[in-house]
This record gives C-alpha cells, structure tokens and sequence, in this order.
C-alpha cells in the first residue's frame, strides 16, 4: 500500500491508514484523544542530540539525513515490521514540523522504503 507523510495536526482521515506518530517530543498544543493515533514511536525518531542539532543547524539537511540514516540502520530489525506492514496496508507517518519537505519523517519513509525492498 505505501508509506504516506503527514502533519500531526491536520485532520485524521480514513485514507491515512496506520498512523504513527515517529517525532521523539508530543506535539505542542495537541491533545491524544484529538490525534487518534495507532502508535508512536518515540524510539526511531532521531536521537535528542541530533534533534536539538538539527534545530540549531536547519540549513545542514544533508548532514542531519546522514546522521539520522546511521541511527536508523541500528535499528534495522526493529524497524522491518513497519516496512512489512507498509507492504500490506497504508501507513503515515506523522510529525509536527513546519517544513514539509526537510524533517525526519521524510528520511525515516526512505529507510523504510529501501528496508522493505530488500
């Protein structure tokens, strides 16, 4: 089916699927009843150094991807399930970042993507 993105604070929708929320901190201003979560994986969102180094370096993006890539291959084995489910049902992945387009969300869809292929 696929692995989706998503802001945790848009409106949950039948079409997301298994919704995860992969960011380490809960979301400021949102409540658990309001973001009808399936799961959140706090332990393969990215490390506190690299988050707060990432918050204070946004214009590094190709070296937070890196970092957080490294991070995430050591936890290959805990990670497959995801991918494998992801190959039966849609998944979205959610996070509370403003940029759409360089948060952890994006990396951690490639890993899982490539982890799913293999």
């Amino acid at each position: 089916m696929g692995i989706e993105l998503k802001r945790v604070y848009e409106a949950p929708s039948p079409s997301d699927g298994y919704r995860i929320l992969v960011d380490r901190i809960w979301p400021r201003g949102l409540s658990k009843a309001d973001a009808k979560l399936d799961d959140w994986l706090k332990s393969i969102a990215p490390s506190d150094s690299l988050r707060k180094w990432f918050h204070s370096n946004r214009s590094q993006w190709g070296d937070f991807r890196k970092r957080y890539l490294s991070e995430l291959k050591k936890q290959r084995e805990e990670l497959r399930p995801l991918a494998d489910l992801a190959t039966k049902k849609r998944v979205t992945l959610l996070y509370s970042s403003t940029d759409m387009e360089r948060n952890n969300a994006v990396v951690l869809r490639e890993y899982l993507r490539r982890l799913g292929a293999d």
